[in-house]
Parts: C-alpha cells; sequence; structure tokens
C-alpha cells in the first residue's frame, strides 16, 4: 500500500517537471544561428508567423527539441527497467553494452547497405533494435549460469566488456569508410542529434506509445525482480521469462533512442536514481517521474551545446551529458565500495 502523502508528492514533481520541459522548450526554440523572438514564438505556433518564423520552428527546431525530449524519455525508461532487473545501481544501458550493439548495427546498415531515403528514418530504429538485441543475447548467455540464473554483476561486468569490444569494432569498420560516412559515425558516436526531422518522430513515439504503459503495468514484477531471487520466487515470479522481457524492453527503448539520437550514454543512469531520491525506490512512483527527468536531461543538454559553441553543430548533446554523468557515475561507484 502506497501512502496517499507519496503519491500527492509524486504527482507535483511530475508536475514541475513536465513545466520545467516545457520552460526549456521554449527557452530552446528562440536559441540557435536563426533567432526567433520569444514574444513571436506563440503567434508563429498558432499559424500567425511569417515565413522564416515557420521555417525556423516547425522545419530546423521543433523536431530536434521533440526528437532530444522522447529520446531522453527512452533512454531513462530503459536505464529503470535494467537497474531493477540486474539489481545494479550502475546499470545503464550505454554502460553495459546495449547503445554500442544498437550502434555497430547502425553502422553496418549505413555502411553497407543500400539507403532508401523515404523509409530511412523507420528502418533505422529496427536495425538498431536488431544489433542491440544480437548484442543483449550474447551478454545474457555469458551472464547465465546453468544452476544459479542469471547473475545481475556478472551481467553488468559483461557487458562493459561487450561495449569495450563493440567500440574496437566500430573503429575497424570506419577506418577504410567514405569519409562523408565516416562523418556521420563519427557525430552519431559522440551523441549529436542527427535524426531532426518528423519522420524521425513518427519513428521513435510508437515505442514510447506501446512500452512506457507495458513497464508500469510490469511495476510490480519490476519490484519483485528487484529483491532477492528467492523472494520473488516465493511470490511465484517466473524469473527467467519476466527478466527476459523487461530485459527486451529495455533494448528496445536504448536501441529506438539511440538509432536517432547517438550513442548517448548516462541518461539511463543519472534520471533513475534522482527519480529515487524524490519518490522513494517503487517503480510505480519512480518510473514517470525518471521518464520526465531523462527527457528534460536530454533536451538540456542540447540547448546548452547547440549554443555554447561557435561550431555550425555545436557540442554534441551526448558530450554534454557526459561531462555532467561521467562524474556522477564516480560517485555512485565510491558510494558502493
Amino acid at each position: 500500500m502506497i501512502h496517499q502523502a507519496l503519491i500527492r508528492r509524486q504527482r507535483l514533481i511530475l508536475l514541475s517537471f513536465a513545466v520545467l520541459i516545457l520552460l526549456t522548450v521554449f527557452v530552446s526554440m528562440g536559441l540557435g544561428y536563426s533567432k526567433v523572438s520569444y514574444g513571436r514564438i506563440i503567434p508563429t505556433l498558432l499559424g500567425n508567423g511569417t515565413f522564416k518564423e515557420r521555417f525556423v520552428l516547425f522545419d530546423v527546431r521543433l523536431p530536434r527539441i521533440i526528437i532530444t525530449v522522447l529520446a531522453g524519455m527512452a533512454l531513462a525508461l530503459s536505464g529503470s527497467i535494467l537497474q531493477s532487473v540486474t539489481r545494479n545501481d550502475l546499470a545503464d544501458p550505454g554502460i553495459i553494452g546495449i547503445n554500442s550493439g544498437a550502434g555497430v548495427g547502425v553502422a553496418l546498415y549505413f555502411l553497407f547497405m543500400p539507403i532508401d531515403a523515404g523509409t530511412f528514418a523507420y528502418v533505422l530504429p529496427m536495425v538498431a533494435f536488431g544489433g542491440a538485441l544480437a548484442t543483449s543475447v550474447l551478454i545474457y548467455l555469458f551472464s547465465y549460469k546453468r544452476h544459479a540464473g542469471l547473475q545481475p554483476v556478472r551481467l553488468v561486468l559483461t557487458g562493459v566488456g561487450f561495449s569495450m569490444a563493440l567500440s574496437g569494432v566500430m573503429i575497424v569498420l570506419i577506418s577504410s569508410a567514405d569519409r562523408e560516412k565516416v562523418d556521420f559515425i563519427s557525430k552519431w558516436l559522440a551523441g549529436n542529434i542527427w535524426g531532426a526531422d518528423w519522420p524521425f518522430i513518427w519513428a521513435l513515439l510508437p515505442w514510447l506509445i506501446v512500452l512506457v504503459p507495458f513497464v508500469l503495468y510490469k511495476a510490480n514484477k519490476l519490484n519483485l525482480l528487484a529483491l532477492d531471487d528467492s523472494v520473488a520466487i516465493g511470490v511465484g515470479v517466473s524469473l527467467t521469462k519476466e527478466r527476459l522481457v523487461l530485459l527486451l524492453a529495455a533494448v528496445a527503448l536504448a536501441a529506438s533512442a539511440v538509432s536517432v539520437a547517438g550513442g548517448i550514454a548516462f541518461i539511463g543512469l543519472m534520471a533513475p536514481h534522482i527519480a529515487k531520491s524524490l519518490v522513494g525506490p517503487r517503480n510505480q512512483l519512480f518510473v514517470p517521474v525518471a521518464v520526465l527527468i531523462g527527457g528534460w536531461l536530454l533536451v538540456l543538454a542540447d540547448t546548452i551545446g547547440r549554443n555554447v559553441s561557435s561550431a555550425a553543430d555545436g557540442i554534441p548533446a551526448g558530450i554534454v551529458v557526459a561531462l555532467i554523468g561521467a562524474p556522477y557515475f564516480v560517485y555512485l561507484l565510491l558510494k558502493k565500495i
């Protein structure tokens, strides 16, 4: 039974972060190489802007902003699942190899497959999912012991090893590629939000529409999986089945996000931790908060990256997130020791 005061606290925090996202989005829409007056943003959104204002907002800035919010939400939800399933607070799709697997899939597709501009945005998440899924299956097999089942700590360590190995594979792949393709993959690895167009939004949005309610539906199972195996088995949870299903959901969320937002790590690590510190460890409470925090963190990082550098593309959002996330990861690691 969740205390009513805690539920009210969660709702207030959800409202606060929703407002924070809207404010950050509003600020982001007015910033950039082609500035739009803040007094003209609302009229332009309502259809009363000039051609330039409509072009800057609807064709350049708004798709990128929406992509960053959705990708941040997906990565935060993926990290929330992984931390509960692995019972490891340091789990994150970027740290344990899922992002690297998706990246290798994207690189293979981009380098060696014929690309159709009309279907590229919709095929890419599936390719990333295939690469991430293949990597996750291998990590799972190496982490599984026949008589002891899945070992959460072993899974994280194996994932870190696979992440390093796949980074090496990526370097080998791009070492003999064309300059244009190498530039694209390099930007992807740095976490540059490149899928900044409306088709990429429609490619990413269905994953969230389906998987956010699904994960909330599985919240009680996640609470039990976060406990000792004997406790979960004692209340009738099928450990192998539930872990596989939820890991598959985490893989799908991470792969769909990084396929359009690049190799971004640490969002899935930080957002769940911040949410747990605000509303506690129950998945019913912290998962919705983590989703909003993830969306806000990534859109904030992208807004900062676009505007603090004079370079054409600014600083990739993945680098801005890493500058915050790496020290946070070390802090969490020191707490564990």
